[in-house]
């Protein structure tokens, strides 16, 4: 009997792999472990994603897992790098649904399928499991260990943005033959001369007793740009009006002024998803190490703007004098149904959460942040509660479901869906493909015309890893993409969610929140009329159908606590819809 198998690879594109070839290579060990068998019919590959996140959390994987689920056209799954597909108690969680659904699981290294049964193949696999996740700890730890080295002795330039007042500079071929070989160049920092004397300037005022906000005051009154204007490329989320406290704060605290290079001042943790769920995995978050943990520079590797003692200086007087503060205070988390989504109508800046008498509220403080120097007239506070906003909110969104209103609701609906011929995101994609295939297609003919080898395969590799990402994004909307429902089955899935008003006071707020955020609602507040608009405008492609602006793909769970017979990520966008809200 010929077996037909699916086959499932990863890869990790941090480390500057090339997706194309390690795919080959994975796939070739596949198939050569399967050849006396049968056939790959059917390709799953992971590219960019961290061994140590879980298959369900894998596109690929996920969706690989979907398909078992819902009825295989295989009967086995073929892996050619075990410790590339499983890390730690990965396998452990990943078998028994095999095993489950009737589908076998082969891999080398017990020279075909695994038995469920055998405890000695269990054991191999596990033992995998843990190589992986020592592979990757080592890994992390050497690469860790090299650059604080590197900060440390040599002063080298890590990477990253370079801080306002510097700019990059060339500083000769990279050490490594190979690198060198390939193009690479050291960077080292020098000073910018727009931004350098301005950074001068900053720590002469304060240290000659001027505020921050003082300051930058004075640098908004003079015309100068702040980091975010004077740098907009690569500050695109900000507007660059003015300068801020926070601008003014972060230059002074920033050690590298002083000549030497910095590094460690943050570090990343992994943090668990779901305590609950331990089987989602982590999640990275960044944060700030203290003092005593960052690495210095033994020598002084760029030209200084600030001498030490005038750094030390001004570090003094931002703490207070080196005395300890009176009282401490204890972080705690809140939470705010609306969190990004309340916007001041002065400025349009979002609002920041805020919780005043056990309430939770939403603040715009625009002028005590930013030097608008006299320019921009805006209330010192802009306040609004959340407990203003609910119920008015909820009542309207359930209104849009009562009898009179559910035909026109549920026909906006049928006509607001996303069609897949016309997803902006899966066109761009394509559009990707075709670009790197005839990037392609001209290197091949350079080649032949007689270009350096070497040269070629660098342009090549950095194609390739394009045209694979995109053909990534391209797997995973066919996979996300929803057929368009009926006006019948909308009916049903409406009348299945019950109570509207009831299922969002119900929800947890996180998911409460989530509801708002997918319908694409947006409130602006305009102070002076003690009034809050309301609007949502869904285009076809938002309602889980796009990607994460920060290139996430990364399947997400769907919203928890509505209903149980429907799921709110299942009902189609609404298309435009307005309110106002008043608030007193």
């Amino acid at each position: 009997m010929t077996i037909r198998f699916a086959f499932y690879g990863r890869v990790s594109t941090e480390d500057n792999q090339d997706p194309q070839a390690s795919r080959n290579w994975q796939l070739a060990r596949s198939r050569a472990l399967i050849d006396k068998h049968g056939s790959v019919v059917e390709e799953y590959f992971d590219i960019g994603q961290s061994r140590s996140i879980p298959w369900k959390r894998r596109p690929a994987a996920s969706q690989l897992l979907d398909v078992i689920r819902e009825g295989a056209r295989f009967e086995a799954v073929v892996i050619g790098e075990p410790q590339r597909a499983f890390y730690g108690n990965q396998y452990g969680l990943t078998f028994p649904v095999f095993v489950h659904y009737g589908i076998g699981l082969w891999v080398p290294e017990v020279g075909g399928a695994i038995d469920p049964d055998a405890e000695a193949h269990d054991l191999i696999m596990s033992v995998f499991g843990g190589m992986s996740k020592g592979e990757r700890n080592r890994i992390k730890i050497r690469v860790r260990t090299a650059m604080a080295a590197q900060a440390h002795v040599e002063g080298r330039f890590l990477g990253g943005r370079p801080p306002y007042g510097y700019r990059l500079a060339d500083a000769g071929p990279h050490p490594n033959p190979a690198k060198a070989a390939d193009g690479r160049r050291l960077r080292v920092l020098e000073p910018d001369p727009a931004a350098g004397p301005i950074v001068k300037r900053i720590f002469a005022e304060y240290l000659d007793g001027l505020g921050i906000f003082t300051i930058a005051e004075g640098l908004t009154r003079d015309g100068i740009a702040c980091p975010s204007a004077h740098d907009p490329a690569r500050n695109r989320h900000r507007s660059g009006a003015a300068w801020s406290k926070g601008a003014i704060r972060v230059i002074l605290g920033n050690a590298r002024y002083t000549g030497r290079q910095v590094w460690n001042k943050q570090r990343k943790d992994e943090v668990l998803i779901d305590v609950d769920d331990v089987a989602l995995g982590h999640e990275s978050r960044l944060r700030w190490n203290d003092q005593d943990a960052w690495v210095w520079s033994t020598d002084v590797v760029h030209e200084p703007l600030i001498g030490v003692d005038d750094f030390q200086n001004a570090q003094d007087m931002l703490s207070g004098g080196g005395r300890a503060k009176s009282r401490t205070r204890e972080r705690v988390r809140r939470s705010y149904v609306l969190r990004g989504l309340v916007h001041c109508g002065v400025c349009e800046r979002r609002m920041q959460g805020q919780w005043n008498h056990n309430r939770p509220y939403y603040r715009c403080r625009y002028p005590r942040e930013y030097a608008l120097a006299n320019t921009v007239e805006h209330p010192g506070n802009v306040y609004v509660a959340e407990d203003d906003v609910l119920p008015a909110l909820d009542g309207w969104l359930a209104g849009l479901f009562e009898p009179e209103q559910i035909e026109r609701t549920v026909a906006a609906m049928v006509r607001s869906q996303p069609d897949a011929r016309t997803d902006p995101a899966a066109a761009d994609a394509k559009r990707i493909i075709a670009e790197c295939e005839s990037k392609l297609a001209r290197y091949r003919a350079a080649l032949e015309a007689g270009t350096d080898p070497a040269l070629v395969a660098t342009w090549t590799a950095e194609v390739q890893a394009h045209r694979a990402a995109a053909l990534a994004r391209v797997r995973n909307h066919t996979r996300t993409q929803q057929q368009p429902m009926n006006e019948t089955e909308i009916h049903e899935l409406v009348e299945a969610l019950g109570d509207v008003r009831a299922v969002l006071g119900r929800a947890a707020a996180d998911d409460r929140a989530a509801v708002y955020r997918q319908l694409g609602l947006r409130l602006t507040y305009a102070p002076e009329l003690r009034t809050v608009r309301a609007a949502i405008e869904i285009s076809a492609h938002s309602w889980g159908y796009g990607l994460c602006p920060r290139g996430d793909l990364n399947p997400h769970p769907l919203i928890r606590g509505l209903a149980p017979q429907a799921s709110a990520s299942a009902i189609p966008p609404l298309g435009r819809h307005d309110l106002s809200i008043a608030c007193w």
